[in-house]
């Protein structure tokens, strides 16, 4: 099986600054630093939050930017602030991996066994060899269509609004294989749930008492206090999709990955779960955009990590920058590539000249 490649050396990921405090109730606060390019920067900005949204990027509703801990710039379209909160999509999907790395510390999970499906417990049944460390790659191998276009056949859609609604774990989990598992990678969002469900049977927790493990363990913790997840009939997190937050609350969660699953000086997540996901996914040579591990990798730059979303939501994470940034709104699916090339013109905006 092909699941993983290297990269020498990943990006060190940067600790709290002293004296800078971790943003459990209030963000601590601070100036652009002095080598920002500040007249670059308000172009950028404004061009995103004209009057009339631009037809290169649609509708911007927030942007947050987090530099050596500390909230330095943001900003919000009409009808848009710190209290709105925003759609995830599928930022939702890093969650999970969060959760996922939770129940690991725990003992409760083996990610490299075969992962805890009903439907695929036949020890004759080939997809019985995909393991939650191929889901989590995007490299089951199953035949799940990902596809937003109305018109178009979409497993997604079916999935989230149509037969699959009440149960999208089961519903994803029953689609065959269409390649030797870990020969092949394909974002799918049926994959995530499929998760979702393992993590859930894996804490013995459903609904109710699943959101409140994510709020104990994860949420609450970081002094996240907006999070709005979202769960099926079946009582499966919809980790592919649907976790509301506020911009803010977005990028309490983008520091715990940049500090590498420390925070306030405790360990949240097992050591080195954040290079497991940032480290390559092996891919095609036609994919579309580098993965890692439920991460997406290089949006602003090489050793770069970001958490992407439909209609433009993102959490990216610079390490060498030591810098967060969050980008909410609303833009096509057919200009869907320029708000990553806005977002990585912002970053630049703090690169040492």
């Amino acid at each position: 099986m092909i699941a993983t490649t290297t990269r020498d050396a990943l990006p060190a990921l940067p600790a709290q600054p002293a004296g800078v405090p971790w943003p459990v109730r209030d963000w601590p606060t601070g100036p652009l630093p002095p080598e920002t390019d500040q007249a670059r920067l308000q172009r950028l900005m404004d061009h995103a939050f004209a009057d009339v949204a631009p037809d290169d990027l649609g509708e911007t509703h927030a942007v947050v930017i987090i530099k050596g801990g500390r909230l330095v710039h943001e900003r919000y379209g009409a009808g848009f602030g710190p209290d709105v909160t925003c759609p995830s999509w599928s930022k939702a999907k890093s969650i999970t991996h969060a959760l996922a790395g939770l129940l690991v510390s725990d003992g409760k999970l083996d990610i490299h066994a075969p992962a805890d499906v009903p439907e695929w417990q036949d020890a004759g049944d080939p997809r019985h060899a995909i393991t939650l460390d191929l889901l989590l790659r995007m490299s089951s191998g199953l035949a799940f269509r990902e596809d937003y276009v109305p018109e178009h056949p979409s497993d997604v859609i079916e999935m989230l609004w149509g037969e699959g609604k009440d149960d999208v774990a089961h519903f994803a989990a029953s689609f065959p294989l269409e390649h030797e598992p870990g020969a092949y990678w394909s974002y799918a969002s049926g994959t995530t749930n499929i998760v979702s469900r393992c993590l859930a049977r894996a804490a013995d927790a459903f609904g109710p008492d699943f959101e409140a493990l994510m709020r104990r363990r994860l949420f609450d913790p970081l002094g996240m206090r907006s999070p709005q997840p979202k769960f099926d009939t079946a009582g499966t997190f919809i980790g592919s999709s649907f976790c509301y937050c506020t911009p803010r609350d977005f990028a309490r969660f983008g520091l715990l990955y940049l500090r590498g699953g420390v925070w306030a000086e405790k360990r949240l997540l097992p050591e080195g779960w954040v290079d497991y996901a940032r480290r390559p996914t092996w891919q095609q040579a036609d994919a579309e955009n580098a993965y890692g591990v439920h991460w997406w990798l290089d949006l602003a730059g090489p050793g770069s990590f970001s958490a992407n979303g439909y209609d433009g939501q993102y959490t990216v994470c610079v390490p060498a920058l030591d810098m967060v940034v969050v980008r909410h709104g609303k833009t096509p699916l057919e200009i869907k590539d320029n708000p990553r090339k806005w977002i990585a013109a912002v970053v630049d905006c703090f690169r040492p000249a």
